[in-house]
């Protein structure tokens, strides 16, 4: 039996899809105009600007006030520059620094860009303090560790997006930061009490609300004493009386990707987790990459299904499909600011860098590059001093397959720069730096989180808090290993 056209286009309007390829295929562009509130834009949707460009305004064929969302950080998240790494440092970086200003700044260009795309909903900032050195999952996509610095910064970012012609969407409610494991893998429990969560998590989010974010991210995490036993994309308590009312939030609620494992753990499915997300107060519901018209009519079904047996009422529907055409509405009204230029993001890089202990005497070293997966998140994208090194010696290595004796053979008389990403988490790593620092020169370089490790030995710990193409080029430049400035 056919769903029930008005049905149909009611749940349609909560739901935030995807699809493959470069170009639009005819049913993303069809479901547009059924009702579809938008696409989110991936890597593997992006080729080069006009490709973007064409591909915002053949959606917008379908209906004008379409959602196009994408998640461009700046730093590690990147999908505009995921063939290259971004030009622009991450959060982690204009924390570091410390000049609100100048995070205004740098997300005013982001937001620019992507405006001039025809891109209209940027899944960002990351407002969660970094609390845990252990986090797999947010780490230098955070501002930093600091409650009040990460709120100074997360409303400087969200007016800096907005001003720049996209909504911002603040992420991800109530605080990932203190997380040690990943919600896109599994379901986290951050088992602490409100007070704690009130005094570091939720001041980032106070903040960005009182800024006038557009839009907040709900997280994939579970919080007893806050959620229960579910997640806060679940919880009615989370998204209706501490965001609503205690918090003042009247945009628009997006769900972090509901094919995420830790949503479909806790529900038992992409659609019982679109129904129960709208149930908790969520008003546009992410359904992640791995999208199609099938994916999308299944949920857009489950949603109907549930209308009809008591499970979601109208009104709520309603109430969620209403708040979502109030950020289409708000995006299609708002004019882009023109693209400032991208060495902006690149001497900001330069400023985030730190180094301790000495570069005297480094000369023309060997560059040892650590390998280290990437989360879902960050995807494949390139990392490291490699593009930006001129007439110097790299070796791209596993720590744990590396033996130091091997090194100090190849660096001979060289200094050894060994660069990696959030090495006190990788495996290998420390005991490899370890053992080359107790018999050979050594100077490291970070682009991860920093935490408080510090391997012992090294002349020098160079941290440059983040691994984008911008924190690279900074990296080098220091160590001048490179042929001049980008």
């Amino acid at each position: 039996m056919r769903p029930d056209p008005g049905i149909r286009r009611l749940a349609l309007g909560t739901l935030l899809a995807a699809y493959p390829g470069p170009v639009p295929p005819q049913w993303a562009v069809d479901l547009v105009g059924d009702g579809l509130a938008g696409h989110t834009l991936f890597g593997t949707n992006v080729h080069d600007p006009e490709q973007v460009a064409a591909s915002t305004a053949a959606l917008r064929t379908a209906r004008s006030d379409v959602l196009i969302a994408i998640d461009e950080e700046g730093g590690d998240i990147t999908r505009l520059a995921h063939a290259t790494g971004s030009p622009y440092p991450g959060n982690a970086a204009l924390g570091a620094i410390g000049d609100v200003a100048l995070t205004r700044q740098v997300h005013e260009a982001i937001g620019a860009e992507l405006a001039a795309l025809g891109i209209t909903v940027n899944l960002a900032p990351v407002v969660d303090v970094n609390s845990a050195d252990e986090n797999p999952v947010i780490g230098t996509r955070s501002f930093g560790r600091d409650p009040d610095r990460v709120a100074a910064h997360a409303a400087a970012a969200v007016a800096g997006l907005q001003d720049g012609g996209v909504a911002a969407c603040a992420k991800h409610f109530p605080g990932h930061g203190a997380s040690v494991t990943d919600s896109h893998h599994e379901l986290p429990t951050v088992d602490v009490p409100l007070a704690l969560l009130r005094q570091r998590d939720l001041p980032p989010f106070a903040a960005v609300v009182d800024a006038g974010t557009r839009a907040v991210m709900t997280a994939h995490i579970r919080i007893p004493a806050l959620t229960g036993a579910g997640p806060a994309t679940f919880s009615r308590a989370a998204l209706v009386d501490l965001l609503r009312h205690q918090y003042g939030f009247t945009g628009a609620v997006v769900t972090d990707a509901l094919e995420m494992r830790g949503a479909v753990l806790a529900a038992g499915g992409v659609g019982p987790a679109a129904v129960a997300a709208l149930a908790a107060g969520a008003d546009l519901l992410c359904l992640g990459a791995r999208v199609d018209a099938g994916r999308v009519e299944q949920v857009a079904g489950e949603i109907g299904t549930a209308l009809t047996d008591g499970r979601l009422k109208r009104a709520r529907v309603e109430e969620a499909a209403g708040r979502t055409a109030e950020l289409a509405a708000w995006t299609r009204t708002t004019d882009a600011a023109s693209p400032l230029p991208t060495q902006l993001g690149y001497a900001a890089a330069r400023r985030a860098v730190r180094v301790e202990g000495t570069l005297a005497g480094l000369g023309r070293p060997l560059v040892v590059q650590l390998q280290a997966s990437s989360t879902v998140a960050e995807a494949r994208v390139p990392w490291g001093l490699g593009p930006h090194l001129s007439g110097v010696e790299q070796l791209r290595v596993v720590a744990t397959a590396t033996d130091p004796a091997t090194l100090r053979r190849i660096a001979g008389t060289r200094t050894i720069v060994l660069v990696g990403r959030r090495l006190h988490l990788l495996p290998g790593a420390a005991d490899l730096v370890t053992a080359l620092a107790a018999q050979h020169p050594v100077a490291v370089v970070e682009m991860g989180w920093p935490g408080s490790w510090r391997p012992p030995g090294v002349d020098a710990f160079v941290t440059t808090y983040g691994a984008s193409h911008a924190n690279g080029r900074a990296a080098a430049e220091l160590l001048g290993l490179t042929a001049g400035r980008a």
